[in-house]
């Protein structure tokens, strides 16, 4: 029994952690922190971003400060569980972009012992839930929700407000297409 008790207590246990927000909230500076303290500690980490976030750079997860960290790009979240074996940490970075197969891509490798680290915007520009996001929040053991700073009024933001008129759900971009704003700015630009 003593035996079998103390096997128990040395296997990992893995989780998932959600770093969530609005644009230029900080998710991916939050993202990219953990996995370099992650790599610090010599673990065995790996980090995803989708195939379709070229804005920075092609390989790495760049955050919108500069800071980066080398990344393999995946066209879908099936491709996370081929290339995630023998790792203890996963990182994954614009999460609202893959498909909702993520959630269960993100649960079978936290069962599996892995630590998840997920970071995305938790909602569109039209201010509703984004993509694989909600069910991801719902199943994970923690949540970070970080803020940005309201370009109009200096409170925290939560809203990525688009600036421009298109009207594709997904538009990469930054500062020339999007805003962070408050909940009262935003209900106010999208009158």
């Amino acid at each position: 029994m003593f035996l079998e008790n103390t096997i128990h207590s040395h296997k990992r246990k893995g989780s998932i952690e959600v770093i969530c927000g609005s644009m230029f909230s900080g998710k991916t500076e939050e993202l990219i922190r953990r996995m370099k303290r992650a790599q610090y500690a010599k673990q065995k980490v790996e980090i995803f971003k989708p195939a379709i976030d070229t804005r920075y750079d092609e390989e790495k997860v760049v955050s919108h400060d500069s800071n980066s960290i080398q990344s393999t790009p995946v066209p879908s979240s099936s491709n996370i569980l081929l290339l995630a074996s023998d790792v203890q940490v996963v990182g994954i970075d614009e999460a609202q972009f893959f498909d909702e197969g993520l959630t269960d891509v993100c649960n079978q490798l936290a069962n599996n012992g892995v630590r998840v680290i997920i970071a995305g915007l938790d909602m569109d520009f039209l201010g509703k839930p984004f993509g694989p996001m909600p069910a991801l929040l719902a199943t994970a053991e923690y949540v970070t929700k970080v803020h940005a700073i309201c370009m109009r009024c200096g409170n925290l933001a939560n809203h990525s407000h688009r600036t421009t008129n298109e009207s594709a759900l997904v538009l990469l971009g930054e500062t020339n297409n999007y805003e962070p704003l408050c909940r009262d700015c935003y209900t106010e630009a999208t009158k």
